[in-house]
């Protein structure tokens, strides 16, 4: 027995069998909506538009969901003041798109040795983009590279 729903049917609990040559009949496809309550529901519908629906509808959602650019920004451990600010402004202007930054420090042969230069650049960056973006990951050393993630401010 199974409860069907549907266009242009008397709808109510029917057999299995009575309810597959209703749709049949009308040329459409039945097709299980609800199988946990008791007795299961069943739809008569066109199978192949209820797939096309569905399609149609996770592709809306996909598209509706936030896209998130990370954009990134490289040091050196021994970055000018000129350069430093030249980047800062650049790493603002991604915040205020909405989009978060990545700024490593990328320390090349024996420039692994100034790692507390390294943490300064880093920190200095946090303390200029404090009001436009918020700290998503502390400085951190990962082989040659320290990095740091800036999410923007709502």
């Amino acid at each position: 027995m199974v409860r069907v729903v549907g266009e242009n049917i008397q709808q109510g609990i029917y057999p299995i069998k009575e309810a597959l040559e209703m749709a049949e009949q009308q040329g459409l496809d039945l097709v299980e909506i609800s199988p946990t309550v008791n007795p299961p529901v069943c739809k008569i519908i066109d199978y192949q538009k209820f797939l096309y629906q569905l399609k149609k509808k996770q592709k809306d959602l996909k598209a509706k969901a936030a896209k998130v650019v990370v954009k990134e920004v490289r040091f050196g451990p021994n970055t000018d003041e000129h350069d430093f600010n030249f980047k800062l402004k650049h790493i603002i202007s991604f915040l205020n798109e909405g989009a978060k930054v990545k700024t490593d420090v990328f320390f090349k042969g024996r420039s692994i040795m100034y790692k507390e230069q390294g943490e300064d650049i880093l920190k200095r960056v946090a303390i200029g983009v404090e009001e436009y973006g918020k700290i998503e990951q502390e400085p951190k050393l990962e082989g040659k590279r320290m990095i740091m993630i800036i999410s923007p401010k709502k």
